[in-house]
């Protein structure tokens, strides 16, 4: 029998990694399989097979190296015919041979051997033929398939009433995503079965989002409810009366009291977060505080109502 080094075309310093490599390659190309009917590419494929049991084997390898057997696995000198095996046969005359056929490729199993060492080239078939293995058909592991992970930033917007975002997945595949109402910082989105695509017939994995949220120019989120700062002029602060709020879903109408100051604040019922049913949470409120703000340039009619202003009150009487 030819030398097994030279068989899988690999030098004896050769790693394990290296060895396992070219037999891969040197398996694939030659399969039965995929040449039916061809006798010399079942021969070949047999050659490597039978190289590949004694140097893809640490412990055999060991002993090849040594000169205690031969390239066909068997001890030096030893006749399988005197077992009343064909020449050839690459059986364990110490025990049960392996079953020949279609499949007398197949691997010896002698003790301190292959399984001992965890060897199981019918792991490499597998993976070559997909599933289909050294000693015949076989259904390949099941298992789920690559979850794809990342990460989106979400307006604010987006996040409090809900919408939809198309992502790009790890395969370059685009998705349409549902944002769900009430979205939160760090909140993970979940796309069932959109991942990478399941092995044996497992399920397809999914795809995880980080969900990070862009900070809204002028509201801010505490829990379900929203919180804003409005400005307001003087005449509004100290008659009151209907001034515009900018809130998410749109423009309300807030009533202003009269004789309102900078820091009070106002509740708009539920014109916070949505409520959402699954967590049994209501809508939230928003809540808006009021800040009389002067323009830049006073006018000359702000300028006499200033000055003909006797003010009867001390706005710092609480810090003395």
């Amino acid at each position: 029998m030819n030398d097994p080094y030279k068989t899988l075309g690999v030098a004896k310093t050769a790693t394990e990694a290296e060895i396992k490599k070219a037999f891969r390659a040197l398996a694939k190309k030659h399969h039965p399989d995929a040449h039916p009917g061809d006798e010399k590419a079942k021969q070949r494929f047999q050659e490597l097979s039978a190289a590949y049991d004694v140097v893809g084997d640490k412990v055999k390898r060991a002993k090849f190296d040594a000169g205690e057997i031969d390239a066909s696995g068997n001890p030096r000198g030893f006749d399988p015919r005197a077992y009343g095996q064909q020449g050839g046969f690459r059986g364990n005359p110490f025990g049960g041979g392996a079953p020949q056929g279609d499949r007398d490729f197949l691997f010896s199993w002698g003790a301190g051997g292959d399984e001992a060492q965890g060897f199981n080239a019918e792991d490499i078939f597998s993976e070559i033929l997909g599933g289909r293995g050294a000693r015949g058909a076989r259904q390949p592991r099941v298992a789920k398939g690559e979850d794809f992970q990342l990460a989106v930033t979400v307006a604010f917007a987006e996040a409090i009433q809900g919408g939809t975002r198309r992502v790009v997945l790890a395969n370059g595949e685009q998705i349409d995503v549902r944002i769900p109402p009430g979205l939160k910082e760090g909140q993970q989105i979940r796309v069932k079965g959109r991942g990478g695509a399941g092995r044996g017939g497992g399920p397809n994995g999914d795809v995880l989002i980080q969900a990070h949220i862009a900070a809204h120019p002028f509201i801010t989120r505490d829990g379900n409810d929203l919180k804003l700062d409005l400005p307001v002029t003087l005449k509004e602060a100290v008659l009151g009366g209907k001034v515009p709020v900018p809130a998410l879903s749109g423009t309300v109408n807030l009533t202003i009291p009269p004789n309102s100051n900078s820091g009070a604040v106002l509740r708009l019922k539920g014109k916070g977060v949505p409520g959402t049913t699954n967590a049994k949470e209501g809508a939230g409120d928003l809540y808006v505080r009021l800040v009389v703000s002067l323009p830049d340039k006073p006018d000359a009619d702000l300028k006499r109502f200033a000055e003909g202003w006797q003010a009867a009150y001390d706005p710092r009487a609480r810090m003395r």
